[in-house]
């Protein structure tokens, strides 16, 4: 499989308010890790199962990370670097997550680019030991400030890129969807070593 990170920490690279919600108060962070029943109010986790699946095992127990906004859609329009997989049709999704304050040593953790990255790279590692299939998965680094009790502090979150392609919606949607159950499998693995956390 196809898999690459990014660090993205420059002044116009996206950032993560976390817990989040939109100007207008009509969407907010939901909280799945503890609360997984509330993964029903995600619109998108109800609309594309794949997606609904990868995020009940991003929130398990035995994941060291929580999510914190996802999407997903199809789409015709293709990168040139695309071309490679002579596709017409693409899905494409996104999570944010960031490490879970359920673990003791999160707080450090939120805050260590060296975990970050060493996580990104290890990530990245065990998804190309998988078969070749028409997907692609990226992993990107990027600046977080979260919230608690009024203080924020900085620190960094991750944005899983997921994409399947295939030359109808049906093939490129199943290519998704095995991408994204890998990409999460991967995290789990990672969670259970937490090799990542040696600094």
């Amino acid at each position: 499989m196809d898999a690459d990170f990014s660090i993205e920490l420059g002044k116009d690279d996206p950032v993560l308010d976390f817990p989040w919600s939109d100007p207008a108060g009509t969407l907010a962070y939901v909280d799945a890790k503890r609360h997984p029943e509330h993964l029903a109010r995600i619109a998108e986790a109800t609309r594309y199962p794949g997606l609904g699946d990868a995020l009940r095992l991003l929130n398990s127990a035995r994941s060291a990370v929580e999510t914190a906004k996802c999407d997903a859609r199809l789409t015709s329009e293709m990168d040139p670097d695309e071309d490679v997989y002579d596709a017409t049709h693409k899905f494409a999704s996104y999570i944010d997550f960031v490490f879970s304050d359920e673990n003791g040593d999160s707080p450090m953790l939120q805050h260590s680019f060296s975990a970050h990255e060493k996580f990104a790279r290890e990530f990245v590692a065990l998804l190309k030991l998988a078969p070749e299939i028409s997907s692609r998965v990226e992993v990107c680094v990027r600046r977080c400030y979260f919230t608690n009790d009024g203080n924020v502090r900085e620190g960094l979150y991750f944005t899983l890129y997921a994409f399947g392609y295939g030359n109808d919606d049906a093939t490129a949607r199943l290519n998704w969807e095995v991408a994204l159950k890998l990409a999460a499998n991967a995290v789990l693995q990672l969670s259970a070593q937490r090799l990542w956390t040696n600094e």
